[in-house]
């Protein structure tokens, strides 16, 4: 599911019609200062008072959009905040037995993936991988009888699968005692990630088989070794869990046909090759990782001056939303070499649009380059090079005339919090 850029072969995702849900948020607007109301842990984004000031910055996507940038996220998707249970299942085939033991495998994403998301949510998702079996399961049919290739859809092959794997597994495994599934696939089935990335998530699938009275309906399946060739999966390729997650949580994949090109490394549902990364402000408030006290709404005509803190610390104010219409907005936040983004080479102020009306994979998100064609300023591999350098930094000003909107960098205090003034017509 992830873009590599180019770089790399893409992963799909595939999921099934889901709902709207009604959440709430709030914060005064276009003042500058943030205020908070209530908040949940519940999936998706932080729950919203009817009429607060964040609700015009609430972009929704129309009706057939599966996996849409929308806030809030419909239901159907795993939770993403407080105690979220992985049930991790390693399974082999006849015709591709386990490589190594299954524990080794598990080691591959564990805990690794754990720390990856107390760090991208300050600690608000308490994500806890869990191995209730701990040899390989062994499938009843070969892994070439199940026709997996890369995008085929749930039906037929996948559904045997799962239905195979739930069989095995019920003895061993509560099935309502888990919040979603992770199925670590033996790396010797199927070609080599280098070659054909088979990685795969079927979210929000309530038509997916049923273990213990439930649907298994929000599935990551990893294939093979995420590695450039060097031998250092063990230290990135864990990435791709994540990422796979992500499409749990209702997140979409913001590559491209083209690859990264339109949010390059910024955001590990656009890329998880190579060096770490973290997700935009964006998908941290769409999940609930940002509380109302941390986003503010440009709604209104005129101009307001905002202080925005590094998005890898926790607390204080981190992303800044311009609605333009009830479908688009644009988002402004601080990215900076820190927790999750040790791959930033020019810290400064991210600035990106969003459509929820765009579908998984077909580029929801753009990020603004502020030096475009410059060829950026990374040489970290399976990084699309080009955004790298995509930050404004004091001085600099985005200006969208058709829309009437204009972001400026002010300065920075000696924090390392930068100033932003931004204003709409």
């Amino acid at each position: 599911m992830g873009g590599m850029g180019g770089i790399r072969p893409r992963r799909s995702v595939a999921l099934a019609s889901v709902t709207a849900l009604t959440l709430a948020v709030s914060t005064s607007a276009g003042t500058g200062h943030l205020v908070a109301k209530e908040t949940s842990t519940v999936a998706g984004a932080v729950a919203v008072a009817p009429g607060s000031g964040l609700d015009p910055c609430m972009i929704r996507g129309r009706l057939g959009v599966q996996m849409s940038e929308g806030i809030p996220t419909p239901p159907g998707y795993s939770r993403s905040t407080g105690p979220v249970r992985a049930l991790n299942l390693m399974i082999d085939f006849s015709d591709a037995p386990g490589e190594g033991s299954a524990m080794d495998r598990f080691a591959e994403f564990a805990p690794q993936t754990q720390k990856w998301f107390r760090t991208s949510s300050y600690g608000r998702i308490d994500y806890r991988p869990e191995t209730p079996v701990t040899e390989w399961l062994r499938m009843p049919g070969t892994f070439r009888s199940y026709g997996i290739e890369r995008g085929v859809p749930f039906e037929p092959g996948y559904r045997r699968l799962v239905q195979d794997m739930v069989r095995v597994a019920d003895p061993l495994v509560d099935f309502r005692t888990y919040d979603l599934v992770n199925v670590l696939v033996t790396p010797n089935a199927g070609p080599s990630a280098l070659d054909t990335v088979l990685s795969v998530t079927f979210a929000g699938n309530r038509e997916a088989p049923v273990a213990d009275g439930i649907p298994v309906a929000n599935t990551s399946f990893v294939y093979s070794r995420q590695d450039d060739g060097s031998g250092t999966y063990h230290e990135t390729g864990y990435r791709v869990l994540p990422h796979e997650n992500g499409h749990v949580f209702g997140l979409p994949d913001l590559y491209t046909h083209e690859g990264g090109g339109a949010v390059g490394h910024w955001d590990i549902m656009s890329e998880d090759w190579g060096v770490d990364n973290d997700m935009l402000g964006w998908h941290k408030w769409k999940l609930g990782w940002l509380d109302a006290t941390q986003v503010g709404c440009v709604s209104e005509p005129g101009a307001a001056e905002y202080t925005l803190t590094p998005l890898a610390e926790p607390g204080g104010p981190k992303l800044v939303v311009v609605p333009l219409t009830p479908r688009t907005a644009y988002a402004v936040e601080l990215r900076t070499r820190a927790g999750n983004d040790v791959a930033v080479c020019r810290p400064g102020v991210l600035v990106y649009r969003v459509d929820a009306d765009v579908d998984t994979g077909n580029g929801p998100i753009k990020v603004h380059d502020s030096r475009r064609d410059s060829g950026g300023c990374t040489r970290s591999p399976n990084v699309h090079a080009e955004l790298s350098d995509a930050p404004l930094v004091p001085g600099e000003t985005f200006t969208d005339t058709k829309a009437g909107v204009s972001i400026t960098v002010t300065g920075t205090d000696a924090a390392g919090n930068h100033r932003v003034v931004i204003s709409r017509r």
